[in-house]
């Protein structure tokens, strides 16, 4: 690759200057973003820190914990790093951002304020309340015997969600009493989710099926991107404990150009503005969990940042070169540019460590991912992977199957034959993927 402030030319001969870029991250999300961005004839040198084994093969992994901003900082800036790409929420809830732009380098994503949004679901619970904006009715509680009592006196089905960073695992639906309390308990007293739990939302249970919704945002003009659909549930038929995503579909077939509009109008843009107001103004990508209910769309969480595995299927669907995106939100122009996506379906089905979303074993060897990278339209993306004599897992979610296809039935047979190639011990995953999009007739 190529260094920073030399010109390259493109396929029409024209000068065209590289630029260094940095990813922040190791998981799925942060591989999709390096493949994506390693196509952009303006790539000069790409890093990922600290990368996974497979951001190895297309980027230079750097060993800086994606928590330590002032280190990532300074390695930014003593490499010409022209942009900083934030994946994970743990980054931007500390204030990373906020370090890059008081030293005057460019970064992809919100700052800590609007990044609140995320990290404390009481401040975004509280802001929904305030601004209008479609959400369960809800209580929050600092007290494990206050949240007790409200709990036995307005019965079930209630979630209890742990108000802070949970790695997507921090929301309990509870359909009785009894998982309502031992929710409360793990979280306020054992303590499963640490700090994130030191406050509870308690909230009303919603029927209807969820959907993801990014909005990328530069602070005055947001665009939303195609409607994505995550199965968080460890097992099939959304059975067992909630994890950081097993799979995902896009788009989705059912919600119509109205529904979006409606959406836009009644809950990104508002969101957006209820931010501005309180001086927290949102550039990145405002990722709202959606329960689409009998009385419209609600909000269920806010993300400040794309979404895992949502962005490994969205990676394989956008056409637009992905820098150029980036520098749109980053610079203030995104009404300038016009996004395009390819047609047809993108699906990403995730391989896990046995045991996850609890306790896993690690350095277990992985086969099979050249054979099944041949099956056409697919392509693997790591996630807790690493590299020491052989490829090896390293995490809870391993590897992200991806497989686009022009109809969504010929897109998941691709990422299941895909599957069927590659083995680690304990290996565990859905087999129900789109299953419930497929049985609506799509």
């Amino acid at each position: 690759m190529a260094d920073i402030n030399k010109l390259h030319f493109n396929n029409k001969g024209e000068k065209i200057m590289v630029n260094n870029i940095l990813i922040i991250g190791s998981g799925g999300r942060e591989h999709a973003l390096a493949w994506k961005l390693a196509q952009s004839p303006r790539i000069g040198r790409l890093y990922v820190a600290p990368g996974n084994g497979g951001t190895r093969d297309i980027a230079e992994n750097i060993a800086i914990k994606a928590t330590d901003a002032k280190v990532l900082a300074r390695f930014a800036k003593k490499n010409s790093i022209v942009l900083t790409v934030v994946g994970p929420d743990d980054p931007l809830a500390l204030g990373v951002v906020d370090v890059f732009q008081s030293r005057g380098l460019r970064i992809f994503g919100p700052t800590r304020g609007a990044a609140q949004i995320e990290a404390s679901k009481a401040f975004a619970k509280r802001l929904m309340r305030n601004s209008g904006i479609p959400t369960a009715p809800f209580r929050i509680f600092r007290k494990y015997n206050n949240a007790l009592n409200y709990v036995r006196k307005h019965g079930a089905p209630v979630v209890v969600k742990a108000s802070g960073l949970a790695l997507g695992k921090g929301a309990y639906p509870c359909k009785t009493l009894a998982k309502a309390e031992k929710a409360l308990a793990e979280i306020m007293l054992e303590r499963a989710h640490k700090q994130a739990g030191n406050e509870v939302i308690v909230e009303e249970f919603l029927d209807g099926q969820e959907i993801s919704i990014h909005a990328l945002c530069d602070g005055k003009t947001s665009v939303l991107l195609p409607t994505a659909q995550d199965h968080k549930p460890i097992f099939d038929g959304d059975k067992g404990k909630n994890t950081g995503g097993m799979g995902t579909i896009a788009p989705v077939p059912w919600i119509n150009a109205q529904t979006l509009r409606d959406v836009n109008e009644q809950i990104v843009r508002p969101t957006l503005r209820a931010l501005t107001k309180k001086r927290r103004s949102f550039t990145g990508c405002l990722y709202p969990g959606l329960k689409m209910t009998n009385e419209g769309s609600k909000v269920l969480e806010y993300n400040a940042r794309l979404g895992d595995p949502e962005t490994q299927s969205y990676m394989r669907l956008l056409k637009t070169d992905l820098l150029d995106v980036l520098d749109a939100c980053v610079d203030g122009k995104l009404s300038e540019l016009t996004i395009e996506w390819n047609s047809g379906f993108a699906v990403c089905v995730v391989l896990a460590s046995g045991g996850y979303p609890e306790k896993y074993k690690e350095k277990i060897p992985i086969f099979g991912i050249s054979e099944a990278e041949k099956i056409p339209g697919v392509i693997i993306f790591h996630a807790g992977t690493m590299y020491s004599d052989q490829l090896q897992t390293s995490g809870g979610r391993v590897l992200g199957i991806t497989a686009i296809g022009e109809t969504l039935q010929e897109t998941l047979n691709r990422a299941y034959e895909a599957i069927r190639q590659i083995k680690f011990k304990g290996m565990q995953y859905r087999k129900d993927i789109g299953a419930k999009i497929i049985s609506m007739g799509f």
